[in-house]
């Protein structure tokens, strides 16, 4: 059974109120962070205890905070990023909505950390329960001192605030999150200036996502060297994930990071498998933007050694024959499921939501969309396949965000490895609308289908 250090409270009744959640401990972290911690041993803490942003990118939380500039007479921003709307991802939705307490305890203990006195949670738009959620749980925490004026007796000041979103999925890219805040259209910046330098309205700003504000607390109660005892090399602590797709169980777990990826999907303490018994044929492991695995490359590494969930362990290979662990969003695909579909709803999504400010990803990502529905469709042509290799490849890092990536990731990875499923769909058009490829792929032995993949990478 692994730890839990978010969900451990979850089914406790009454636990999203500020009574239920103080009699299982909460607030404490406030209490001890604020009366016998400095924010520069806060800062330290969570340094030691090598938690990573939850969000997607994975980068050192603690080491994130140390770049914030500390100019006199300039206030600091703490804005936490809850805007989810990266497909397969809902994680971060179901801690606000169940233990609102959580996020808001790891907002004043990080502000404080930080020298913030004003401090937001930038909210999906659509997620309006939610935001009712977190409001009612701010006006219980400052009804009980823990915010407002003269927190606890200490001196220390902080306002916190619930802002909805601009309802674009490109508002989850933090300097287009600081401009939706700021009234503005959320397009991205260019950087630098960085947000630690130069950050909501011009003033150096921290921003992470709700889990990893929320592992604060543990990481402050406990210890940070307590917390990066949990987990593997330098994937410490639990991760929450978004489990999706053809599962028996599909939901929010909350794992020790270093987890058979084997075990998180067949055991019945997790996913308890793939739904009415069917095989595994893919999975996506990290959210929509991360690059799509064959069953078999998921649960095992090239070598035939177990895969694990983990930072590390999931992006062994490169993209030739690994992913990225990503937001956490894992979406399981059963042997029925189409490939080349799947992409387009992908490529479909990410067209949608371009703001259109770079043209390669403006331009590609309408390419991408219109390509796969050829495909699809029954219209495509062979050439169709080599030509979203080389749109893929002329987005990919030419844009001022990674929006530009998360859309050309997927599509080259479906090629990469079901490719022969593509070309089914130019060679058997009329029977590619009514019926599924289904697991021929794996016809072909692992050892020979991941040198095809390292020499098409050559």
């Amino acid at each position: 059974m692994g730890r839990k250090l978010l969900l451990e409270h979850i089914n406790v009744p009454g636990i999203n109120t500020l009574e239920v959640y103080r009699q299982k401990g909460g607030y404490r972290a406030v209490e001890k962070a604020i009366k016998t911690l400095t924010p520069d041993e806060i800062v330290e803490e969570v340094k030691k205890s090598g938690l990573r942003g939850r969000g997607g990118a994975g980068f050192p939380t603690g080491m994130k905070w140390s770049f914030l500039a500390k100019p006199e007479g300039v206030p600091r921003y703490l804005v936490c990023n809850a805007d989810e709307s990266e497909p397969g991802t809902f994680k971060d939705r179901y801690l606000m909505n169940y233990i609102p307490h959580a996020l808001i305890e790891g907002m004043i203990v990080s502000s404080f950390a930080l020298g913030a006195n004003t401090s937001y949670i930038y909210v999906r738009g659509e997620m309006m329960p939610q935001i009712r959620i977190l409001e009612k749980a701010i006006a219980e925490a400052k009804a009980a001192g823990f915010l407002g004026q003269n927190i606890l007796g200490t001196g220390y000041n902080l306002e916190l605030y619930v802002q909805p979103g601009g309802g674009a999925y490109i508002c989850g890219e933090e300097t287009a999150l600081l401009e939706s805040l700021e009234g503005k259209r959320g397009n991205p910046r260019i950087k630098p200036p960085f947000p630690a330098i130069a950050g909501l309205y011009g003033c150096p700003t921290v921003v992470n996502n709700v889990e990893s504000i929320a592992a604060v607390v543990p990481i402050i109660n406990d210890g940070g060297d307590e917390y990066a005892k949990i987990g593997i090399g330098r994937s410490t602590g639990t991760k929450l994930i978004s489990a999706s797709g053809n599962l028996v169980k599909p939901g929010v777990y909350e794992i020790e990071l270093g987890l058979p990826v084997e075990e998180f999907i067949y055991s019945d303490e997790y996913c308890g498998g793939i739904a009415n018994g069917k095989r595994l044929k893919a999975t996506v492991a990290g959210g929509s933007s991360v690059p799509i695995l064959p069953a078999n490359l998921t649960l095992k590494y090239a070598n035939g050694d177990p895969r694990l969930m983990s930072y590390e362990s999931l992006s062994e290979g490169g993209f030739a024959t690994g992913t990225m662990l990503g937001s956490g969003g894992f979406i399981a695909f059963d042997e029925d499921q189409c490939i080349v579909r799947n992409t387009w709803n992908f490529a479909r999504f990410y067209h949608h939501e371009s703001c259109g400010q770079c043209s390669p990803c403006r331009e590609g990502t309408g390419w991408l969309e219109k390509v796969l529905h050829r495909l699809e469709y029954g219209h495509g042509k062979m050439s169709d396949i080599d030509l979203l290799v080389d749109v893929s490849k002329k987005i990919e890092g030419n844009t001022i965000c990674p929006l530009g990536d998360a859309a050309a990731w997927p599509v080259a990875s479906a090629i990469r490895h079901f490719r022969d499923e593509f070309e089914w769909h130019v060679k058997e058009p009329v029977k590619s609308l009514s019926s599924n490829y289904g697991l021929a792929n794996y016809a072909v032995p692992i050892e020979k289908k991941v040198e095809e993949v390292k020499q098409d990478n050559l």
